[in-house]
């Protein structure tokens, strides 16, 4: 069962519906540095699909899509291991057909360098695994690591979550999406930015079409705004509820995590804050 609000922490909510920090208590941190670029996308809720006529508003949320000139070896993989893994988004995406022994379908959104996408993948091969990211650099790493660790149960996006998002079908029993990771997106700190965010009300209604009924969503960020402003949205949503039940449940990467890059670099305003939502029925 997840986590519902008290009635002591609806009252700090307030008549505004704001989520108060300190029903987080996030840990800070001693010195606070400014943001890095990070390279995840908002995603609007849709019905069906249609390849054609994408509902995507004119407002981007990633910046820059390429850095610094590629690696040899990676400009290499990204010519010729790439195309074999490349979703097809010209067609509705049928998970069964992309990973036909594959017990559990996991999408990770914004897998920055891959180290996380590829480590999950091979840790469990009984995993269908699938990860969007638009900056060039980004993937050019992850094919590098997935090539590394000898994996043929990964598919990749390099462009808009929002079309991945569109392509999947509807879930239905125990057919659907199992799980969503989203580690660490842009935070967009500031407020006039906040309408960058990934995490928006349209987001969380997309993932609830296709995850199916008990998968789970995992955001991690290190941001305690962004950890409130989370919490608040997708226990807003009445399909989804907030799988902790003490704080050391959000103070805690989940026992399979594995450390990014980003994560150590610990560019945020507090500690890591870990949440988990569980898809009802």
């Amino acid at each position: 069962m997840g986590y519902r609000l008290g009635d002591g922490e609806k009252n700090a909510v307030g008549s505004d519906g704001g989520f108060p920090l300190a029903v987080l208590t996030p840990t800070p941190r001693a010195h606070p540095t400014p943001v890095a670029s990070r390279r995840t996308l908002p995603i609007e809720g849709r019905e069906g699909y249609t390849p054609t006529a994408m509902p995507h508003p004119p407002l981007r949320s990633y910046g820059r899509i390429k850095a610094r000139a590629l690696k040899p070896r990676q400009e290499k993989l990204v010519e010729t291991l790439l195309p074999s893994l490349a979703l097809d988004l010209s067609k509705p995406l049928d998970p069964k057909a992309l990973f036909p022994d594959a017990r559990e379908i996991v999408l990770e959104i914004g897998f920055g360098g891959g180290e996380h996408l590829a480590a999950q993948a091979a840790a469990h091969p009984e995993r269908g695994c699938m990860g969007v990211e638009p900056f060039l650099n980004g993937v050019g790493s992850c094919l590098r690591h997935i090539e590394e660790a000898g994996v043929s149960n990964v598919r990749l996006h390099m462009g808009d979550a929002r079309d991945v998002i569109a392509a999947l079908p509807d879930a239905q029993g125990d057919f659907g999406v199992d799980r969503v990771d989203i580690l660490f997106p842009d935070p967009w700190p500031k407020a006039r930015h906040h309408k960058r965010r990934l995490v928006q009300a349209d987001f969380v209604a997309s993932l609830a079409r296709v995850v199916k009924p008990g998968g789970e969503v995992r955001f991690a960020t290190d941001w305690a705004n962004y950890a409130a402003w989370t919490l608040e949205i997708f226990t807003r949503d009445a399909r989804f509820a907030w799988l902790a039940e003490s704080a050391a449940d959000w103070r805690s990467p989940w026992p399979e995590h594995v450390t990014t890059r980003y994560e150590e670099k610990k560019l945020g305003d507090c500690a890591p804050v870990w949440l988990r939502f569980s898809r009802g029925g």
